[in-house]
């Protein structure tokens, strides 16, 4: 064979060899890392429980925008009275929005609210009514709210005055997506909770999840504009100006169930390093069904986000009062939900 043809054929065995490693090289910076997570969120899932992590009587429930419009009646509210019975259910989030997008917010969006606060109170002594208002920011489009502006800001402030004059006892706000750092929503925040402790009610936000590792939220933004995730810092400020904090702790990607319950556990231990002992705590969990980009439903089930809960709790922070969980969403539950909330989570089976 001639030199020239043997050192082009050497080269390319050279050039396959090198590819190979490279592929190797690539499989094993991509694969062991979730291989590793994988293992560290099966550990996370495994043990028992411990006496004590049940729930405190704190627990809420996200219920949708009929019970505030006209399609619900006193028979709802009856049945709602028997769906509650027996658990640890205490605050209602009733969306009594969405937010214009200048922050502003129409009073016919919620025209049925006296109805049902009064009904909740006759049928539901002890539970609370919260006005849930939410809008789509303008972080990752410019279409939306704009909490940059102080405009908008004010003008959210003036919408809570408002369900908080229709007799709402707190105002529960989720706003996304909200970039882990805002500063225009700690403000905001702020602004909040001056009105919120002068009229004597609640300030309760829906935060996003935490890192699972340093700066994911900051890798994840980097890469697709969508950061997802808060820093723990982040986390740990907004649950300081609130009184209650609900981590939405679904739509996470996991694949099985026993992912999903370790992640939840990770989530909990997060959230509980953080959060103030004078903030309630609560870990949302998934009552609905929907299968989605991020969302598997035969994975992420109440079953196993309870069991995350409680195996968190347990380790980080058995004797904590003020935590519990959240419940979303009443129109999509089924038996199976509400059978895995009671059985899991309450004193009584």
């Amino acid at each position: 064979m001639q030199a020239g043809k043997f050192g082009a054929v050497l080269g390319r065995i050279r050039l396959r060899r090198w590819l190979k490693r490279a592929a190797l090289a690539l499989a094993v910076v991509i694969v062991v890392p979730v291989v590793t997570a994988g293992v560290a969120l099966r550990v996370n899932d495994a043990g028992d429980y411990r006496d004590g992590t049940r729930t405190r009587g704190r627990d809420a429930i996200w219920l949708g925008h009929a019970w505030v419009d006209g399609r619900k009646n006193t028979a709802d509210v009856d049945d709602l009275a028997k769906r509650l019975a027996g658990t640890g259910l205490r605050d209602l989030y009733v969306h009594a929005g969405p937010l214009e997008h200048d922050g502003t917010l129409p009073a016919a969006r919620y025209a049925r609210a006296k109805w049902l606060i009064d009904s909740v109170h006759h049928r539901l002594p002890g539970i609370r009514v919260q006005a849930w208002l939410g809008d789509k920011l303008s972080t990752e489009s410019p279409d939306g709210l704009d909490l940059g502006r102080p405009a908008s800001r004010a003008a959210v402030v003036v919408s809570a005055r408002q369900v908080i004059d229709a007799g709402f006892e707190g105002v529960h706000f989720d706003l996304e997506p909200l970039h882990s750092g805002d500063r225009g929503y700690l403000s905001l925040l702020g602004h909040l909770r001056a009105l919120t402790d002068d009229r004597g009610v609640l300030l309760s936000v829906a935060a996003h999840q935490i890192d699972p590792l340093p700066a994911t939220h900051a890798v994840a933004g980097s890469l697709t504009g969508h950061p997802k995730w808060w820093s723990q810092k982040f986390f740990g400020e907004v649950a300081s100006r609130v009184d209650q904090i609900a981590l939405m702790s679904y739509d996470t990607s996991m694949p099985l169930q026993s992912l999903y319950g370790g992640y939840v556990a990770e989530q909990t231990a997060l959230a509980l390093e953080v959060t103030p002992r004078t903030t309630d705590l609560l870990m949302g969990l998934p009552f609905y069904h929907e299968t989605k980009p991020g969302h598997i439903a035969s994975a992420e089930t109440v079953a196993a986000a309870v069991r995350g809960v409680r195996l968190a709790l347990g380790r980080e922070d058995r004797d904590r009062e003020r935590f519990g969980v959240a419940l979303y969403v009443d129109f999509a539950a089924d038996e199976a939900d509400w059978t895995a909330y009671r059985k899991g989570w309450n004193r009584a089976p």
